[in-house]
């Protein structure tokens, strides 16, 4: 009896937590496709704002994708060979560097885009372009993927793994490839959801660093909702979230399957 009331309460506040995540986010949509937001759906449905907003914020929808792609693959690139580097030589020197790593985390996003325009604000050519704002998002993200990784190499025991590769033949670029690279994918994988949301929902550093005609995702959004009515701004969260959750669903799906083929 009592182990029957203890799942009816996980039970309960887990639908409890669901709705107070869910019923916001629905009513948002809602009013996307409402043809006035002040009467609900008793105005009738449509798709005229979702149109509007594709015209007035296309742009804006493939600059994000494309700088969350882009923060993916420098933040792999950077950040797995960085994480084995520290992996591979423990000590006091690794912890030193790894907390300089992540220092990007503890200032505020705002701060380090001040930092960010002051080294480079001068600059016009770079300062204007999107590869500006990508600086921004693989300083900000770059942490995540460095941890996720770093977490799943101290887990295997990497030193024996590459000794094995050597007796093999298996010179440095070889072991990093064929053992490190397929022993570390469930790490990759997390640090990549992780990189990818946070890049496509960045707002703080994102608004200090872009331009009249580089606006992401979150920024367009804000500007929606500042600037119009809130039917096309409801509509552009409608169209954030089928962008993003497949996105994210499909790379959930990968990263799991990763964890199973690992084990």
């Amino acid at each position: 009896m009592r182990f029957s009331i203890i799942k009816v309460l996980q039970l309960a506040i887990t639908l409890l937590a669901c709705a107070f995540l869910l019923v916001p986010a629905i009513q948002s949509v809602l009013a996307g496709l409402t043809v006035n937001y002040f009467k609900g759906v008793s105005s009738g449905l449509t798709l005229k704002w979702l149109w509007k907003v594709w015209e007035l914020y296309a742009d804006s929808i493939f600059l994000s994708i494309w700088l969350a792609l882009s923060c993916l693959v420098c933040t792999i690139i950077i950040g797995v060979p960085a994480a084995y580097a520290l992996a591979k030589n423990p000590g006091w020197i690794s912890r030193i560097l790894e907390e300089f790593i992540s220092l990007p985390l503890a200032v505020p996003g705002l701060a380090l885009a001040l930092a960010l325009l002051q080294l480079y604000g001068t600059m016009q050519g770079f300062r204007t372009s999107w590869s500006f704002i990508l600086v921004g998002h693989v300083l900000y993200t770059l942490p995540f993927m460095v941890r996720s990784v770093l977490a799943v190499l101290a887990a295997i025991d990497l030193k024996t793994l590459e000794e094995g590769a050597a007796t093999l033949g298996a010179g440095s670029l070889r072991r990093f490839c064929d053992v490190v690279v397929p022993n570390a994918m469930p790490g990759i994988l997390a640090g990549a959801l992780t990189v990818v949301t946070l890049s496509i929902g960045e707002f703080n550093l994102t608004w200090m660093l872009h331009t009249p005609y580089l606006k992401t995702l979150p920024v367009g959004l804000a500007d929606s909702y500042a600037s119009m009515r809130l039917e096309i701004a409801s509509a552009y969260t409608l169209i954030f979230f089928v962008m993003i959750v497949p996105l994210l669903t499909a790379m959930q799906w990968a990263s799991n399957r990763a964890q199973r083929i690992s084990a």
